[in-house]
């Protein structure tokens, strides 16, 4: 069935909470010709519609949208009215009684027709979630019960698809959770990225992005700003390090407002797993521009390793190389032994952790990947002209 213009108008209306700026509800109902009085608005959201819809043609957008209609009319055994508000997301406002005869349970009322509305849409091959508001005599309060309605659907991000939810209000807590970060994860993950390390950079953000999931379950709004001030971190890190600052910037902003946008958890890791790889490895690939992609690869495998001993035979087993072969090859194309350059990625590891934090030089020497604090600040000074000490002191200045 397709959608009325003037029910569609009637119901933004309602929903916007605009309807006041026009005439008194009663006038409305007699302009639009609408005389039903709806007391609660639900959220029909199509499950996974992004990737459903692509590369689909605008027909299979239409149908699959006359579809959850036909849904609806089948389904919601009380009079309503609804409007498109987003690409596969539609508000329904439904009148569950009248003044003088309410429904004894609009709650378990609205949940029964969401399910019946979910039996229906299964067997046209999609599923739908769906948000529930609370009840309101006056249609004037009706808009409070479309945002909670929506608001309900918070937990939609982390809990998957076919899910029915019912507004509560949240219970305000005065304790707040712990950091599930701590800014020496921020650091270590950061100074993996300085050194061009995609592997590396991504496994340990997936760690703390686990973590942070955990953590704030409860709080999809904490969750996600937490996530994007570690971008923000990011995003100045790739400015620091010589990126172009325009294309960064508008780049950064575009992908905020997408991340924002998401209402899935796995939708959201991925995107941001995917931005981190990317801007990881333009950082690297400034790095190693000059190298044949073989030695480009030993390079990520050594940055990769770079917290433990990596013996000359086993990279060059990486790169299906003989020993002898790779020695020359690597230091033809790279002006240093592997060793040496193995040594140069761990010093450049400690001057960021050196420059941005207050850690002992003992500890910055094992986080880089030197067992010996005495002969990382030996090869610090042949590399640097300077002591660590002296470096962090020159750099504070």
């Amino acid at each position: 069935m397709r959608q009325n213009p003037t029910q569609a108008t009637f119901t933004h209306l309602l929903i916007s909470g605009t309807l006041v700026h026009e005439a008194t509800f009663a006038e409305m109902q007699a302009e639009f010709d609408m005389y039903l009085r709806p007391n609660l608005a639900m959220v029909f959201s199509m499950d996974r519609y992004p990737d459903l819809a692509l590369g689909q043609p605008i027909q299979w957008r239409v149908d699959i949208g006359h579809k959850l209609i036909d849904a609806l009319h089948a389904g919601i055994q009380a009079p309503f009215v609804w409007v498109w508000v987003a690409e596969g997301v539609l508000a329904l406002l439904v009148e569950l009684g009248t003044k003088d005869r309410r429904d004894p349970d609009p709650a378990k009322t609205a949940f029964a027709m969401a399910k019946q509305v979910q039996k229906l849409t299964d067997v046209q091959g999609f599923s739908v979630s769906v948000g529930i508001g609370t009840f309101y005599d006056n249609p004037y309060m009706l808009h409070y019960s479309y945002e909670e309605a929506k608001e309900s659907m918070i937990d939609r991000f982390f809990q998957g698809n076919r899910l029915i939810f019912q507004y509560e209000k949240q219970k305000q807590d005065g304790e707040q959770p712990h950091k599930p970060v701590s800014q020496a994860e921020r650091t270590e993950l950061m100074a993996r990225v300085r050194l061009g390390d995609v592997h590396g950079a991504v496994s340990y953000l997936h760690l703390l992005l686990e973590r942070m999931g955990q953590t704030y379950r409860g709080n999809v709004d904490m969750f996600k700003s937490e996530v994007i001030d570690l971008v923000m971190q990011l995003t100045r890190l790739s400015l620091d390090v010589g990126g172009h600052a325009q294309s960064i910037l508008s780049e950064n902003a575009r992908f905020i407002q997408d991340l924002y946008m998401t209402i899935r958890y796995d939708k959201f890791v991925a995107k941001v797993s995917e931005h981190w790889s990317k801007l990881t490895a333009r950082i690297g690939e400034a790095q190693t521009a000059e190298v044949s992609p073989v030695i480009r690869t030993a390079i990520a495998y050594m940055k990769q390793h770079h917290q433990r001993k990596i013996p000359l035979e086993e990279i060059a087993q990486y790169c299906y190389l003989s020993t002898y072969h790779f020695s020359h090859l690597f230091r033809k194309e790279t002006g240093s032994t592997f060793v040496d350059y193995l040594n140069k990625l761990r010093i450049e590891k400690a001057v960021y952790y050196l420059e941005n934090t207050d850690k002992s030089v003992q500890e910055i020497a094992s986080l880089a990947g030197f067992q010996d604090s005495n002969y990382f600040s030996r090869l610090f000074k042949r590399y640097l002209r300077c002591s660590p000490n002296e470096y962090r002191a020159a750099k504070l200045c």
